[in-house]
C-alpha cells in the first residue's frame, strides 16, 4: 500500500476473534493502528506489550486492530492462535487471515508490521520490523494532534 491511499475493506477472514469490525466501523470516527502479527513471530511477541499500551492508552482517541498472518502450517491452529493471544493480553479485533486475503491486499510481507490510518481512512504511516516503536509511537501522535486541531 501507497501512503495516503484509502483503508481497504477488511474481508476474507477464516475467523474473526474478540468481537468483528469492518471499515466503515473504523473510518470516520477516529484513527486506527492495525498491525499485522504471527504466531511463531518472536519479534511480534516482544512488541505486543507496546501494542497493548497504544491500544490502552489511546483507547478513546485510537481504534486497534490486529492481523494475524501465519509464516508456516504450523501458524493455521487456531487454537495456538487463541492460547499466544491470550498469552499476550491481545484483547483487541483479531482478523484471522490464514488464506493471507488481508495481507495480499495491504500488499503485507512482513510480520510485524504496523499500517497507522487517519480518521478519514487514508494510510499515513507504514512501518515493519521489531524496532522503531518509538516512531511508530511520534506517527500515532501526529495523526492524532491533527485530529484534535480540526474539532
Amino acid at each position: 500500500m501507497k501512503l495516503r491511499e484509502l483503508m481497504p475493506e477488511l474481508t476474507g477472514a477464516v475467523e474473526w476473534l474478540n468481537g468483528e469490525v469492518t471499515r466503515e466501523d473504523l473510518v470516520g470516527e477516529k484513527p486506527t493502528l492495525i498491525h499485522f502479527w504471527s504466531v511463531s513471530c518472536y519479534l511480534c511477541k516482544e512488541a505486543m506489550p507496546q501494542v497493548n499500551q497504544f491500544r490502552d492508552d489511546y483507547q478513546d482517541k485510537l481504534n486497534v486492530i490486529a492481523v494475524h498472518m501465519p509464516r508456516s502450517e504450523e501458524d493455521l491452529k487456531l487454537d495456538s492462535i487463541k492460547e499466544v493471544a491470550a498469552e499476550h493480553g491481545i484483547t483487541q479485533p483479531i482478523f484471522v487471515d490464514s488464506e493471507h486475503k488481508l495481507a495480499d491486499v495491504f500488499e503485507n510481507q512482513y510480520v510485524p508490521a504496523y499500517y497507522v490510518f487517519d480518521r478519514e481512512g487514508k494510510l499515513r504511516h507504514f512501518q515493519a520490523g521489531g524496532s522503531g516503536m518509538k516512531m511508530l509511537e511520534k506517527r500515532v501522535n501526529r495523526v492524532l494532534d491533527e485530529l484534535e486541531k480540526t474539532e
